[in-house]
C-alpha cells in the first residue's frame, strides 16, 4: 500500500463504502476513521504485478476457485471493529458477492516503503493476524531484495528469502521465486545477483 495521511472526522463503515464507490483517490478506514492513500512508485507497481500475475497464472494452470486481487479491491476485517484495507496482493478462495470487497483472504501481499513500512508491520499487520480465514502474510522491500512471509501454521512467525530462493504458499500450493517477484527490478541486489547468475551460467558453459 501506499502512505497514508489522516483526517479529522469518524464515520460509520456504511458511509465510508458509500463514499468510496465515486471518490477519485482510494482511502482506507479503520475503526471509525478514514486515511487517504497516496501514489505508489514505479517498484511498487511492477513487483505487485509481478506477484499478481504468478500467483494467478499458477491458480488458472491448477484450475484453482482461488482468485487473486490486486489493490483496488478491499479487504474487510472484522475484529472487535470493522476495517477496510486495500492490499497490493490478496488470494481468496471463499468470494463473497460483494463489487467492492472481500472478507475472506488467504494471502494477503504489502509492499513495503519508508512511508508504509511501520504501519503494513504493526497496525495492519495486527489486524490481518486476527482475519480468520488469513494462512499467509507476505512482505515484499522494493529497494532491496527481502520477502517476509508470516504463517498462521508457525504462529505467525516469519521467515526470509532472498534472490535464489522459492517461496512455497502452501495454502494454495503454489510455488513463487524470489527472482520473479523482483523481475524488472533494479535494486542493488537484484543487479548483484543477476551478474553472478550469468557469471555462472558462462562458468557452466566453458
Amino acid at each position: 500500500m501506499s502512505a497514508i495521511d489522516k483526517k479529522n472526522y469518524s464515520i460509520s463503515p456504511e458511509e465510508y463504502l458509500a463514499g468510496e464507490v465515486d471518490s477519485e483517490a482510494k482511502h482506507e478506514y479503520i475503526d471509525g476513521t478514514v486515511y487517504a492513500m497516496a501514489g505508489a512508485s514505479k517498484k511498487h507497481n511492477i513487483i505487485s504485478g509481478n506477484v499478481f500475475r504468478e500467483l494467478g497464472n499458477q491458480l488458472k494452470d491448477k484450475k484453482s476457485n482461488c482468485i487473486t486481487f490486486m489493490s483496488d479491491m478491499k479487504v474487510k476485517i472484522s475484529h472487535i471493529n470493522q476495517s477496510f484495507f486495500y492490499p497490493d496482493v490478496m488470494v481468496v478462495c471463499d468470494k463473497n458477492n460483494d463489487d467492492y470487497y472481500q472478507d475472506s483472504p488467504v494471502i494477503i501481499v504489502e509492499v513495503l516503503s519508508k512511508a508504509t513500512r511501520k504501519n503494513d508491520s504493526s497496525t495492519k499487520m495486527l489486524s490481518y493476524f486476527n482475519c480468520p480465514t488469513l494462512e499467509e502474510y507476505v512482505l515484499i522491500e522494493q529497494n532491496f531484495c527481502l520477502v517476509q512471509v508470516f504463517s498462521r501454521k508457525q504462529q505467525w512467525q516469519s521467515r526470509h528469502y532472498f534472490p535464489g530462493d522459492v517461496i512455497t504458499f502452501k495454502s494454495i500450493n503454489v510455488t513463487l521465486s524470489v527472482e520473479d517477484i523482483y523481475y524488472q527490478i533494479d535494486n542493488e541486489d537484484m543487479v548483484q545477483y543477476l551478474q553472478q547468475k550469468e557469471l555462472e551460467n558462462e562458468q557452466k558453459n566453458t
